[in-house]
């Protein structure tokens, strides 16, 4: 990362040995003698870091602050001057200036100062850099709010990640996309150059949830890595853990939780040392933690540790304004990952979409659209395409009319047709399946379990 350098002075002495001395250590470096000149170039080349003597002719060092700060209020400026004092310092603090520096001054200290500033230069650059990643990533992940409902989500996720240190709890049916959102609320969080680490709490046997969450040292069991292992909380320090499917947490692990949550300190497993934890916690659930409270499956003082802002992702049946959008977005992401040429939706096509309940969401919607762009030709999704979303007419309830496929079916039984389905394309390739279901192979073998599979 090569940093650009303004220096504004009009001693040409100084302005060649500064050039020579800062490129030397490998800054770009432009030169103006006089106020005027240096906020022309201000403006133009955009510069990282400003050196500005104070005694200028023309327009004086103070004014040419006042006015850089009026259109960049982060840029670091090192104010120069040959007549120091705490007065002059003092008043160049108060209008922005970064540091203060009294002529003659020698090369290493200017380079400490320069370095000084330019560190919070560095890290803005990374964030905005990482910025841009996670909105390239949410871009192509498809986060998409055409209806109210979706909109009203994503601004309250927005307000909710501007508490660096404030619990959230998301909860919504299984494939409307919880993870995501919860990247998206680390996105736009002070955490954001940080990491976000992921922690499936359904997929992880009780017994090593512990050495999961927090590490464990050399030795520490029968069968521990010779040189330890860093756990979950370890390595989200400075960012977010994200705790999915926290409804599934055994009783033990849950005590775990709750006295990590209350003191944010925790010792690897077989370890002596205290360690401190600097990390933001996201919890998601696809089952009511409040009912779980309820029927004594979820300890109540976890629930209110987590339920500090609860955000709730709307199933797809209940806002049926995003269907579309969201089917031609991954229209279109398939046709351009099979070199397909699909462009429209058929109006019947398209009733059968808006019909169809969605049981698996999102997911759901993704993996219709992958399989229609990569098995089916032209340039049309047909009613023929979702046929798998029509019901048969001897299905019927007595109305004359079909019943779906859905119909009498729980959420458990879907999910366990989805991962039937999954293996039977996959010709029983558990990684491919979890991939096609969008899980973890882990979480796969979890739910293989859970269903006796």
């Amino acid at each position: 990362m090569t940093f650009t350098i303004l220096v504004i002075d009009d001693e040409s002495t100084l302005r060649t040995s500064l050039g020579i001395g800062l490129g030397a250590a490998g800054y770009q470096i432009l030169t103006a003698q006089s106020g005027e000149e240096g906020l022309r170039l201000f403006d133009r080349a955009k510069p990282d870091l400003i050196l500005l003597d104070h005694w200028l002719p023309g327009i004086r060092g103070d004014e040419v602050l006042r006015l850089i700060r009026e259109k960049d209020r982060d840029i670091p400026v090192i104010v120069m001057t040959a007549q120091g004092s705490i007065e002059l310092a003092v008043n160049s603090m108060k209008l922005g200036a970064a540091d203060f520096l009294v002529k003659p001054f020698d090369l290493e200290q200017l380079e400490n100062l320069v370095t000084k500033g330019l560190e919070r230069v560095r890290l803005k650059k990374e964030v905005e850099w990482l910025r841009r990643q996670y909105q390239e990533k949410f871009q192509s992940s498809g986060i998409i709010a055409v209806s109210e409902k979706m909109k009203s989500t994503l601004e309250l996720a927005a307000k909710a990640a501007q508490g660096t240190d404030t619990t959230v709890l998301i909860q919504g049916e299984t494939g409307t996309g919880k993870e995501l959102l919860a990247e998206y609320i680390h996105f736009l969080s002070p955490r954001c150059a940080n990491p976000f680490v992921p922690l499936n709490c359904g997929a992880i046997p009780k017994d090593l949830f512990e050495s999961e969450l927090f590490g464990y040292e050399k030795g520490a069991f029968t069968g521990a890595l010779d040189k330890g292992k860093k756990g979950k909380v370890e390595a989200a320090q400075g960012g977010t853990l994200f705790l999915d499917e926290v409804a599934d947490l055994p009783p033990e692990a849950q005590v775990k939780v709750l006295r990590f949550l209350e003191q944010k300190e925790y010792f690897k497993v077989g370890g002596v040392e205290k360690k401190i934890a600097d990390v933001r916690i996201i919890a998601a659930s696809n089952r009511d933690l409040k009912a779980q409270v309820e029927t004594g499956n979820f300890r109540e003082d976890l629930y209110f540790r987590l339920n500090v802002i609860r955000i709730d992702i709307a199933p797809l049946r209940d806002r049926k304004e995003d269907i579309l959008a969201l089917f031609n977005f991954f229209m279109m992401k398939f046709n351009e990952q099979f070199s397909k040429r699909f462009v429209r939706i058929e109006k019947k096509a398209e009733e059968q979409l808006l019909a169809y309940p969605w049981p698996g969401n999102i997911r759901e919607i993704r993996n219709t659209a992958e399989r229609i762009v990569l098995l089916e030709t032209g340039d049309s999704v047909l009613p023929e395409h979702l046929a798998r979303l029509v019901g048969k007419p001897d299905e019927g309830d007595g109305s004359g009319r079909a019943a779906p496929p859905w119909s009498g079916l729980n959420l458990d039984e879907m999910e366990k047709l989805y991962l039937k389905e999954a293996l039977r394309l996959t010709k029983g390739n558990k990684t491919r399946a979890a991939r096609l279901l969008g899980i973890t192979r882990s979480a796969l073998f979890y739910r293989m379990d859970k269903y006796g599979m």
